[in-house]
């Protein structure tokens, strides 16, 4: 969170956009939300989404202790506003553009038809990565 010379304090907006917004743009937004706190309005979209959160990312998400549950698969068209940082992961040409202070694309394969270990490692990459990003910003 950063104050303002008036003593505001101003909340960083991040959103994680995926293709379905159903597996790691879900998991990177709880991640954010878990690590972030107060300090951090973070939000997930997708280009095409799935309206539905894949069974796998809530399960994997409940061993962190985040009920992945409480959220949903929302659309591009469902946001607004601009962000501190935007992160796309897979989407790629597809990703409509919004506006952000910083853009990353993360290189990660979709979880989704992976077994337990492999989503696993991609659950626990996002975190790393979210981690990374919410210091920085």
């Amino acid at each position: 969170m950063l104050r303002t010379g008036l003593g505001v304090l101003l909340m960083k907006r991040v959103l994680f956009v995926c293709i379905e917004n159903s597996n790691r743009s879900q998991m990177a937004e709880a991640f954010a939300r878990m690590h972030g706190g107060d300090a951090v309005e973070a939000m997930s979209a997708g280009s095409a989404p799935s309206g539905r959160i894949n069974p796998k990312a809530v399960r994997f998400m409940a061993e962190r202790g985040y009920d992945l549950a409480t959220h949903a698969s929302k659309s591009l068209d469902d946001i607004d506003g601009e962000f501190d940082a935007v992160v796309t992961m897979g989407c790629g040409d597809a990703c409509p553009w919004v506006p952000a202070k910083r853009r990353e694309d993360w290189a990660l394969q979709d979880p989704r038809d992976m077994d337990d270990a492999g989503y696993r490692a991609v659950r626990d990459d996002i975190e790393s990565r979210v981690r990374a990003l919410l210091a920085s910003l």
